[in-house]
């Protein structure tokens, strides 16, 4: 049964994609040789500048209660990347994406965040081996240049650690199932280790998978439906999510984007570290959450600043709520001035208040609030 949408979702593909001419460019039959057809090379980079300040006596700059002396505001190289792409014919591509702020720490099983080569067979077949994020869910999708907060939601990072997201190594297939009509669908799945990135060999024999279906109900709203199964020191557990996005124009100049997640999941990091010295059944580690994301869009087009947004996103998350149940809540209120069009130069002002039922003394499960300010550039 674990399969079976998975093998659904690929079977309705192939369909498609055996009907489909295989060429990308279907007046281009004539060519003789395709090696060097539509070859291109892009490098291309990001760096995140951002200072933090504590505004909650006894919490450090990493959300962590101390007694004695912490250090409770700091400047950081947050993000520095560099992504090398190549198209090496209409069909093959190649990507690579580097985060060298991870040298400030410790590197280890980081830096190296995607490696992947792509094949487009048409637009309902393309398949994607290597180290990449598997989507499952919105912010899998959105490079962290152009998020419209300060960072990826909690729930991300969360489901991250147990192997539901962030970078993995496996293999992948997306594309559209249905793309005429007045209710297209998309199709993304795959399998892969579920042990992170940058790890030599997989921790065992057994791999995770993930399945999305994903629709446009109208040129502004999206709704999106996840699945995925995976193994843990030979424990099996699951994960389901549902996902909502709609964008409100309100006059020429002016906004609305809505974005709402929800998840719920196996905790695997949780269990590998104490489940299993415990005895404790895998069933008992379960994380959940959702998060509401309003941001109002302000195209000002001034010269020097292309817009202003305004966003406050609210995540409500459980972490283990059937052993150790302690509600996470957080506001992150956010201001963000574009200096350039595409975000490729922005300065972010906010705070994040992170507020939870019963604070636990000396870890980062202590209510606080912090003002951050962040500076972007693309190039």
């Amino acid at each position: 049964m674990r399969y079976s949408l998975l093998v659904l979702i690929l079977s309705f593909a192939l369909i498609k994609a055996s009907k489909a001419d295989s060429s990308m460019e279907p007046g281009d039959t004539t060519v003789q040789n395709y090696s060097n057809f539509k070859r291109s090379f892009q490098l291309s980079g990001l760096l995140q500048l951002r200072y933090t300040y504590s505004l909650t006596d006894s919490v450090n700059v990493n959300g962590s209660n101390y007694t004695g002396d912490g250090v409770n505001n700091s400047f950081a190289l947050k993000r520095v990347r560099l992504m090398a792409r190549a198209n090496i014919n209409d069909h093959f591509d190649a990507s690579i994406l580097l985060n060298l702020a991870d040298f400030s720490g410790n590197p280890q099983n980081k830096v190296l965040e995607n490696a992947f080569i792509r094949y487009h067979y048409n637009k309902h077949l393309n398949l994607q081996m290597g180290q990449f994020r598997p989507f499952f869910g919105p912010e899998d999708l959105l490079p962290v240049d152009i998020i419209k907060s300060l960072d990826y939601s909690n729930q991300y990072y969360l489901f991250g650690n147990s192997g539901w997201q962030s970078f993995q190594m496996g293999l992948a297939a997306y594309g559209d199932i249905v793309s005429k009509g007045t209710l297209p669908l998309r199709y993304y799945a795959g399998i892969y280790n579920g042990n992170g990135r940058n790890k030599a060999v997989d921790n065992d024999n057994g791999k995770d998978m993930y399945a999305r279906l994903e629709t446009d109900m109208s040129k502004k709203i999206r709704l999106g439906l996840n699945a995925a199964y995976g193994t843990s020191a030979k424990a099996e557990g699951s994960a389901l999510g549902a996902d909502f996005s709609m964008v409100v124009p309100l006059n020429s100049k002016l906004q609305l984007e809505l974005l709402t997640e929800y998840k719920q999941g196996t905790n695997f990091a949780e269990y590998e570290l104490n489940g299993l010295s415990t005895g404790t059944n895998i069933s008992k580690y379960q994380n959940r959450g959702f998060y509401v994301f309003p941001n109002i869009r302000y195209d000002y087009k001034h010269p020097r600043l292309r817009s202003i947004e305004f966003s406050c996103r609210y995540e409500y998350l459980d972490e283990n709520y059937k052993l150790e149940k302690n509600l996470r809540q957080t506001l992150t209120p956010m201001v963000s001035l574009e200096f350039t069009d595409d975000y490729f130069a922005r300065l972010q002002l906010g705070c994040t208040v992170d507020i939870y039922d019963h604070d636990v003394p000396l870890t980062a499960q202590y209510s606080h609030t912090m003002a951050v300010a962040q500076l972007q550039v693309r190039f």
